[in-house]
């Protein structure tokens, strides 16, 4: 569990910056917790405040009870990415993993089950040097994961992955939060938040917005009403003007071949149709046009009359 309480931040002294103001705001275990905000929000400073890496102006952040400095062994007790390319670039990735492995008395075999885990296998020996954007970044996730630990904190872990590397990473946080365990994802991207977290801490402003479910944040944040400001408020105040009724009939001569639309009532019969210079179709089932057309003649006709032989 991550416990943040009326954190401050402010850099330059007396006329610097405040980056965080009076941030408070629990990460529990068993839930994805998005952390979500604009460029610039304080996202970025507020995690570095929760693995000691930034002292807080004022405040106090605690990860699992305690400051993270207090830890003895930071690494099987908090996994954390903040920087993608952190990794020394001469290195390759099975030498980088196994130097932080060394750290904590992690075993080697620990490092191959990460390296599996995040898709690394075949290039394990390839220098750091030459891995791309997402690359680094599942070898970031890679070194988080090294101590098993019970609390992750990812920066953004999704820049960089193409979409199959992006379908990954919200599998394994959605599985690692239901092992049980703490994982606070920082994004700016609420669609990404809403696939991946569960719950949801948003910052703008250097100070906390929200700090609800994303079901909740949805519902809350939309658009129940609309609010208009007019110089004429008895215009919006009065009702509508009556729509005029429809015509009983209109005929419309824009054509050599008339049109007729009629809206028969109780009262009156269907009326015949307008005249036109093409005669209707016999297939019409219409009263009105049957009593304009001749009768149908029979088919074969009927033999003629005998006539004398003119011989």
């Amino acid at each position: 569990m991550i416990t943040a309480q009326h954190l401050r931040k402010r850099y330059g002294g007396r006329n610097g910056k405040t980056a965080v103001s009076d941030l408070s705001f629990t990460v529990r275990p068993g839930t994805v917790t998005g952390f979500l905000g604009p460029n610039g929000a304080g996202k970025s400073t507020t995690m570095r405040m929760i693995l000691g890496l930034d002292a807080p102006t004022s405040g106090l952040v605690t990860v699992g009870g305690r400051a993270y400095a207090a830890h003895p062994a930071p690494l099987t007790e908090v996994g954390a990415l903040l920087e993608a390319r952190s990794a020394h670039p001469g290195r390759t990735a099975r030498h980088h993993l196994r130097a932080l492995a060394l750290t904590h008395g992690i075993p080697k075999s620990r490092v191959m089950e990460v390296l599996d885990l995040t898709g690394l296998t075949e290039a394990a020996d390839r220098r750091v040097k030459g891995f791309s954007l997402g690359m680094s970044q599942r070898l970031g996730i890679a070194a988080t994961s090294l101590g098993d630990p019970a609390t992750l904190v990812l920066d953004e872990p999704v820049n960089g992955l193409d979409p199959e590397g992006v379908r990954w990473i919200r599998t394994l946080l959605t599985s690692l939060a239901a092992e049980g365990r703490t994982v606070l994802v920082s994004s700016h991207l609420m669609s990404e938040m809403a696939l991946t977290a569960d719950h949801l801490i948003v910052i703008g402003r250097d100070r906390l917005l929200a700090d609800t479910t994303v079901a909740g944040f949805v519902r809350d944040s939309g658009a129940a009403s609309v609010r208009v400001v007019t110089p004429e408020p008895e215009t919006l105040s009065r009702p509508p003007a009556a729509s005029p009724p429809p015509a009983t009939a209109r005929a419309s001569s824009s054509s050599p071949r008339s049109t007729w639309t009629s809206t028969p009532t109780p009262d009156s019969a269907p009326e015949p149709p307008v005249s036109s210079s093409r005669t209707p179709s016999r297939r019409t089932s219409s009263p009105a046009y049957a009593r304009s057309l001749p009768e149908t003649p029979s088919w074969p006709p009927a033999s003629p009359a005998a006539s004398p032989n003119p011989r």
